[in-house]
């Protein structure tokens, strides 16, 4: 008998998105409504506002509703058949991702710190540079931030977590992130994020592990609120 492959697991947004169809579907919110504020929208589907994010998002790449930004969420014309079908996996939790990279990269940075050689903080500099003129330029510097972050790992010396690193990090390619990319990321976003690597690299620089930690941990918090919130 052949072997049954594993059902994989749902993650929460399928869900969440799953309900929202659901009540389209029933007639709840027809289309061309505005859905409900995203607090009220949360307590009536008894999730957190992050995760319902992260469904209307999923909703969003599907075509079942649009995202306006400072007007709301708005109920589309359905498409079929994939209106009746289950919401597909569209990627990692933007959220989860986060919290991952936040619990990986708090440890690579205290090795990066003390293992790190001179010619790689300069590295990091000079990647650090590249991104502020990016910035000047109105351009979002992608392909740099990767390059630090697996850099970072890199002064680390451990081979297994830079390849980790580098596939959390490309997970921002998957349809779920890259469409809360498009949406909540834009030039005033990336000079938060400069500032950010800036004060991971003083640290690195000052061999301060301590607060090359701490700037990390705040750097990755404050990427996941631009990307999914409180």
């Amino acid at each position: 008998m052949a072997a049954t492959k594993p059902t994989e697991p749902r993650r929460l947004y399928q869900e969440i998105a799953d309900q929202i169809k659901a009540l389209i579907a029933k007639g709840t919110f027809q289309v061309g409504d505005r859905l409900p504020a995203e607090r009220e929208l949360a307590v009536l589907l008894g999730v957190s506002r992050p995760s319902l994010r992260e469904g209307l998002i999923a909703l969003d790449v599907q075509g079942n509703v649009e995202i306006r930004g400072g007007s709301g969420v708005y109920v589309c014309p359905q498409p079929e058949p994939r209106a009746a079908k289950a919401t597909p996996e569209l990627g990692e939790s933007p959220r989860e991702l986060m919290q991952a990279r936040s619990a990986i990269e708090s440890a690579v940075i205290i090795l990066a710190c003390a293992r790190g050689t001179p010619e790689q903080l300069k590295q990091l500099r000079t990647i650090v540079n590249r991104m502020r003129a990016e910035t000047e330029r109105n351009r979002m510097p992608l392909e740099l931030d990767r390059r630090f972050h697996i850099t970072l790992a890199e002064m680390a010396g451990n081979s297994v977590m830079a390849r980790i690193i580098a596939t959390l990090f490309d997970e921002r390619h998957s349809p779920i992130s890259a469409k809360l990319s498009s949406k909540y990321e834009n030039a005033r976003t990336w000079k938060s994020a400069l500032k950010e690597h800036e004060a991971i690299l003083r640290a690195l620089e000052a061999r301060d592990p301590i607060a090359a930690q701490a700037a990390m941990l705040s750097h990755l918090h404050a990427s996941e609120l631009r990307w999914v919130g409180d």
